[in-house]
């Protein structure tokens, strides 16, 4: 694994990044069962030490918690990372549409151009910087036109407070709207070997107007990351406990899948869970992966697949594994 850490450019934005990229949800504990900040920063120093820079976050991650933390890893080291973090989803009002409760108050989607810009001096005092180098739309919000979204965004793009415009968890009639309305650098997207539906609707769209495709859960919310044996047991808010992916049957065939791809990970040096993602970063269309980490040993594994450059042999041999272990995977 001597190659350079694969760098990548963010649509036609001009920033480049590492396409390997450190996601943190379960670092905000929300749904993953708590946090330590402790451990938190470390696994951030680890992943830019590693040569990490795409750093993804958002105000919903623990309702700030993810942000602050990501602020308190930054302090000296911000010009090394490319900042991505997150609006739309929002506790400061309930315009728009209701989309969950947080600690038994609602959470709503709005995207209205009020909302952007009392979010972004939020996020820029979290996080501790005066710019955001990708500011994504983190769920769409049915209630405003997607041209008064893209306004509020260029407006922050000329004032300097962020450098470049992304969507996240979008139809394609969503993505031409923003293309339509504005320079749109990137998509966030569900993918992984378990969910590839974005290969169809997504990635012809993304390539042809210059669009660079994130995609996030790579390793499956952690079951590709080959350690999630079948007697694994998970606890408390931990939302695979009762995600349909964890049933038994499931993670039996996950289990086959990798004996199959074993012998690839161990020519490249590689564990099971960094030759997933090199895969990934690999698949047509695809421009960057997050992945969380929650310690220092997790981000260092993770930034690792960054490095390593699949053969199109072994891209193929992956994909027909893929096809004959994962094709009837209860969803």
């Amino acid at each position: 694994m001597s190659h350079d850490m694969l760098t990548r450019e963010i649509g036609t934005s001009g920033i480049s990044a590492s396409a390997m990229g450190l996601g943190t949800w379960a670092i905000g504990g929300w749904k993953w069962g708590g946090t330590d900040e402790a451990r938190s920063i470390a696994a951030i120093h680890a992943s830019i030490d590693e040569g990490v820079s795409l750093i993804d976050t958002a105000p919903a991650y623990g309702q700030g918690v993810a942000e602050e933390i990501v602020g308190k890893a930054l302090k000296g080291r911000r010009d090394k990372v490319v900042l991505a973090t997150k609006c739309g989803l929002v506790w400061h009002t309930q315009k728009g549409n209701h989309f969950f409760d947080y600690d038994g108050k609602p959470v709503h989607r709005y995207l209205g151009k009020d909302a952007i810009i009392y979010e972004v001096e939020q996020s820029l005092s979290r996080l501790g910087t005066d710019y955001i180098d990708h500011y994504i739309t983190h769920w769409q919000d049915p209630t405003t036109p997607i041209a008064e979204t893209m306004e509020a965004l260029e407006t922050l793009k000329q004032q300097g407070k962020i450098r470049s415009i992304g969507a996240s968890n979008t139809t394609a009639d969503d993505v031409r709207a923003y293309v339509a309305a504005g320079q749109l650098d990137a998509v966030q997207e569900e993918y992984s070997m378990l969910k590839r539906d974005i290969e169809a609707s997504h990635v012809p769209l993304c390539r042809d107007n210059g669009v660079s495709l994130l995609s996030y859960s790579s390793l499956a919310l952690g079951l590709l990351a080959g350690k999630i044996g079948p007697d694994r047991v998970f606890e408390g808010d931990d939302q695979r406990k009762e995600h349909p992916w964890f049933s038994l049957a499931n993670r039996q065939k996950v289990a086959s899948l990798m004996t199959a791809i074993a012998p690839i990970a161990e020519k490249h040096g590689a564990t099971l869970g960094q030759t997933v993602i090199a895969w990934t970063l690999q698949q047509p269309g695809v421009t960057f992966s997050l992945c969380g980490a929650r310690d220092a040993a997790q981000a260092a594994e993770n930034a690792k697949a960054g490095r390593i450059r699949l053969t199109d042999t072994e891209i193929t041999e992956i994909n027909d594994r893929a096809q004959l272990h994962l094709s009837d995977l209860a969803a």
